[in-house]
C-alpha cells in the first residue's frame, strides 16, 4: 500500500487550482503537515473507493473526484485541500509507480481520522452477473451510500427507451453513473430515478466505478433496450481505451 503521507509531491501549477494566495498557502501548509508524518498506519476505514484504470491512468478521475467531494467521512465532507492533494497524488503516483497492473484498479482508502492511502491491484471481473447478483451488489452499495452520501455502484435499467437509476432524486451519482447519464442525454434518452429496485423494468444492468457497465445475463428485455445498454457499455469502454 502506498502511504500518501511522507511522499515527495511533484511540481504543479498551483495557480490552476487556487483562486487566491490565501487558499494556496493553506494548501501548502496542509501538504507540509501530511509529509511531516514519518510513520503512518491506517485506522478503521471510513471510505473505500475503487476506480478502474487504463494504461496507468484513471480515465474518469475528474468525475470520481467530483463524486468524492460529495462523500462524507464521519459525517463531514472532505476538505478542498484533501481533494486537491488526492487528485495530484493519484495522477503522479500512477504515472511514476512501479507496478504491473497497468489496467487494474486503484483503491483509495480514507480512515476515520481523515488519513488516506492508495494501492493498485489487478482487475477481476464479476464472476456472477445474474440479475440477482447485481441486485445484491447494489443493495450493499446503497448501504454504503447511507453512510457516505454516494453509492459506488447503482442498479439501472432501460425500459421502452427510458433510462432509470435506483437512487434518491437529490443524491450525487458516482463517477461512472454521471458518464452514463451524459451518454443518454446525447441520444435524447429520458433519464429518471426510482426509489427501489422492484420499480425497474426492462434491460437491467449495474453501473460501477470498478466494473463499468455490467448487463444482467438473464432476463427477457426487448432487443432495443438491450441495444441501448450495449451502447452505454461501448461508450464506457471507448473512454477507458483512450491513451
Amino acid at each position: 500500500m502506498t502511504n500518501t503521507k511522507g511522499m515527495t509531491m511533484p511540481q504543479f501549477d498551483d495557480a490552476e487550482l487556487f483562486g487566491n494566495a490565501e487558499d494556496q498557502r493553506a494548501y501548502e501548509d496542509f501538504c507540509a503537515n501530511q509529509e511531516a508524518v514519518e510513520k503512518f498506519t491506517l485506522d478503521k476505514p471510513a471510505l473505500v473507493c475503487r476506480w478502474r484504470m487504463s494504461n496507468k491512468k484513471v480515465p474518469m478521475l475528474n468525475r470520481h473526484i467530483r463524486a468524492l467531494s460529495e462523500r462524507l467521512v464521519q459525517g463531514e465532507p472532505l476538505t478542498h485541500n484533501m481533494l486537491s492533494w488526492a487528485k495530484q497524488h493519484v495522477e503522479w503516483s500512477l504515472a511514476e509507480g512501479d507496478y504491473t497492473a497497468r489496467d487494474g484498479v486503484l483503491m483509495l482508502v480514507i480512515d476515520i481520522n481523515g488519513n488516506a492511502a492508495m494501492t493498485v491491484g489487478e482487475y477481476e471481473p464479476l464472476a456472477d452477473t445474474s440479475a440477482k447478483a447485481l441486485r445484491a451488489r447494489s443493495a450493499e452499495a446503497r448501504s454504503e451510500a447511507d453512510e457516505t452520501g454516494v453509492a459506488p455502484e447503482l442498479l439501472a435499467a432501460v425500459n421502452n427507451g427510458e433510462l432509470a437509476f435506483v437512487a434518491p432524486a437529490d443524491e450525487c451519482l458516482c463517477g461512472t453513473a454521471t458518464l452514463i447519464e451524459q451518454l443518454a442525454q446525447t441520444k435524447g434518452i429520458p433519464v429518471t430515478r426510482v426509489d427501489i429496485p422492484a420499480q425497474l423494468k426492462g434491460a437491467l444492468f449495474l453501473v460501477s466505478d470498478e466494473h463499468g457497465v455490467v448487463p444482467a445475463t438473464d432476463g427477457d428485455a426487448a432487443d432495443s433496450d438491450a441495444a441501448t445498454v450495449a451502447f452505454f457499455a461501448d461508450g464506457y469502454e471507448k473512454l477507458r481505451a483512450r491513451r
